[in-house]
């Protein structure tokens, strides 16, 4: 199983990017998939996530204006971000369970001032 990961760059405060997460191999049913994120010097958190079903969950830092989605069909998970900030700068990592766990690569989010 592979998870791949784009949608990473450099954008300024108040700006958006759009990240997706697609996973390929041998997949019978692909359960939560989700966003975390990792700032230098900092541990990685939980941005947010969403269940097969479209139950979603937020960091209370992103409610408002990230939002994150799923197309079953292509096993792909996205995550909308607006209004970004110098704060959400970090690499970010998804996640998905395909039985356990997978991580795909990171992709690098730069917000600037």
């Amino acid at each position: 199983v592979q998870l791949v990961e784009s949608g990473g760059g450099l954008v300024q405060a108040g700006g958006s990017l759009r990240l997706s997460c697609t996973a390929s191999g041998s997949i019978f049913i692909i359960g939560a998939m989700g966003w975390y994120r990792q700032a230098p010097g900092k541990q990685r958190e939980l941005v947010a996530d969403i269940t097969r079903g479209g139950t979603m969950y937020y960091a209370d830092s992103v409610k408002g204006r990230f939002t994150i989605s799923r197309d079953n069909a292509k096993n792909t998970v996205y995550l909308q971000m607006n209004s970004l900030k110098p704060d959400d700068t970090a690499v970010y990592y998804c996640n998905a369970e395909i039985g356990a766990r997978y991580w795909g690569q990171g992709t690098q989010v730069t917000v600037s001032s």
